[in-house]
């Protein structure tokens, strides 16, 4: 009789939501309907604007302060920093050899059906203005060495004044080491980091009730703006980029799932769902990001390298950017006649896998990469954006997608590579045998222990980040 309260209380927990309080039923439904307002009522679509814009504003303004304080976390967690070391070692390997496959995919599709062959464009008679010429102004002063110098911020605030990712994770990794470096005098810093992680976790978890409502309003202002019509102009291009997209998930991203971490691609898309369906709506894969380490950390994915790769890889591993950017560039050179041998697309790819990561966080960053490449190597008129600029909006959905499904599967890689995955667990959880709200309720502790009433009433009571899970020494959010 003495435990009926406690049974209560983890029976509330375990219970599970009704569909249509479930966010992937919320989000996808939103989503519709965005597509149909824009569709039906461009004028009153694109209005929504403000509503999208918000959201994703809103979950910027969360991104860099969790950026910083899951890697310090993830740094000061490893024993031995030497292993901080080989970790990113290895991930900065993997996302090279990643970025490579993806662009080589991106080039064998275009090369194979030469979509440009036939438009036949003046590349002096394009006029490039507005945004896009922002763009191509912004690109053609980039240099391919940029990114490793701009990775040292002006100042320790201006990395998040700015929004700049790259410099957050310089300064987070060369805090973390300090940190870790001063031993005991950084312990009561390492334990307030862990405790405004939590913080921070909580005020992410408000800014994801509305996340319907941000995805409505992105969608709705997408297609209420640029209209379904004009799928039909380039739609071709379009869809050769998204097969080009499914296939190198599918293939490429399942076969080293499947060949070297031993899991099964589709059983990852399904326990992400929630995820992806957020990064469809918003064209970002940024509002998904806590959602992602949290999951991966509770598949059994080591906290420390959940923490140091995939903040890394939201700026070095952008599978979708790289295989539009290879396709987009292809199909410019077709477009305005411009002839480019093997050698020369060889030289193109080698130029891109460093002007891709200079773009890495910035604003029109897939654009200014593009100009950038074009402008580096010369042959192709970086005008010549002006042909892909209307239907970018379409494409920036896929490319969130396929990096999102890239730093998946590259953080369980590096995890097994460092053999800190737990797969016998992984497995459990992919196929449905664990799930996050039951092992919360299992971690609730004993009623008896009055010392942790506060954390009992968090777990039992809580559906956002800071609930505990048994054996963690990490806070791990519960599953929205």
């Amino acid at each position: 009789m003495t435990h009926a309260p406690k049974e209560a209380a983890g029976d509330a927990v375990v219970r599970k939501k009704p569909w249509y309080r479930q966010l992937y039923v919320q989000v996808l439904v939103a989503i519709v309907i965005g597509i149909v307002l824009g569709w039906r009522w461009p004028d009153l679509a694109t209005s929504m604007e403000p509503i999208g814009t918000t959201f994703i504003t809103a979950m910027k303004m969360l991104i860099g302060p969790i950026v910083f304080l899951t890697i310090i976390g993830g740094v000061t967690g490893v024993a031995d920093l030497k292993q901080v070391g080989r970790t990113g070692v290895k991930a900065l390997a993997y996302f090279q050899v990643g970025t490579i496959v993806a662009m080589a995919a991106g080039l064998v599709a275009i090369n194979l059906f030469r979509l440009g062959d036939g438009v036949h464009a003046d590349a002096s008679r394009i006029e490039v203005s507005g945004e896009a010429g922002s763009y191509v102004e912004t690109g053609e002063h980039q240099h391919w060495w940029e990114f490793l110098t701009h990775i040292v911020p002006d100042s320790v605030f201006g990395a998040f004044v700015e929004g700049d990712i790259l410099q957050v994770i310089f300064l987070a990794v060369i805090f973390g080491i300090a940190l870790r470096a001063v031993g005991q005098v950084g312990e009561p810093i390492i334990a307030g980091v862990n405790r405004l992680t939590e913080v921070v976790f909580k005020v992410l978890s408000f800014v994801m009730k509305v996340a319907p409502l941000g995805a409505f309003g992105a969608m709705a202002y997408a297609i209420g703006k640029f209209g379904l019509s004009t799928l039909t102009s380039l739609g071709s291009l379009i869809l050769l980029f998204y097969v080009t997209s499914i296939l190198f998930v599918v293939v490429v991203l399942g076969a080293v799932l499947a060949a070297y971490v031993r899991l099964n691609i589709f059983q990852l898309l399904r326990y992400f769902k929630e995820e992806l369906l957020l990064v469809l709506g918003t064209s970002t894969a940024e509002p998904a990001l806590p959602g992602l380490m949290r999951k991966l950390e509770f598949m059994g994915a080591e906290k420390s390298t959940v923490r140091l790769v995939v903040p890394t890889g939201y700026s070095f591993n952008l599978d979708g950017a790289a295989i539009y950017l290879s396709l987009a560039t292809l199909y410019i050179a077709q477009a305005t006649d411009t002839s480019l041998s093997g050698g020369q697309q060889l030289g193109l790819l080698a130029v891109m896998l460093l002007t891709s990561k200079g773009a890495a966080g910035v604003a029109g960053g897939g654009f200014i990469a593009l100009t950038a490449t074009l402008s580096t190597v010369g042959h192709v008129p970086a005008a010549g954006i002006m042909l892909v600029f209307g239907i970018d909006k379409f494409m920036s959905e896929c490319r969130a997608l396929v990096n999102f499904c890239g730093n998946a599967v590259a953080t369980l890689f590096v995890a097994r590579w460092e053999s800190g995955l737990d797969l016998e667990r992984a497995r459990r959880v992919l196929s449905g045998e664990i799930r996050e709200a039951e092992a919360v309720a299992q971690s609730v502790p004993a009623q008896s222990d009055p010392a942790q009433g506060a954390d009992e009433q968090a777990v039992t009571g809580a559906d956002v980040p800071g609930a505990r899970l048994a054996e963690g020494d990490g806070a791990v959010p519960a599953n929205r």
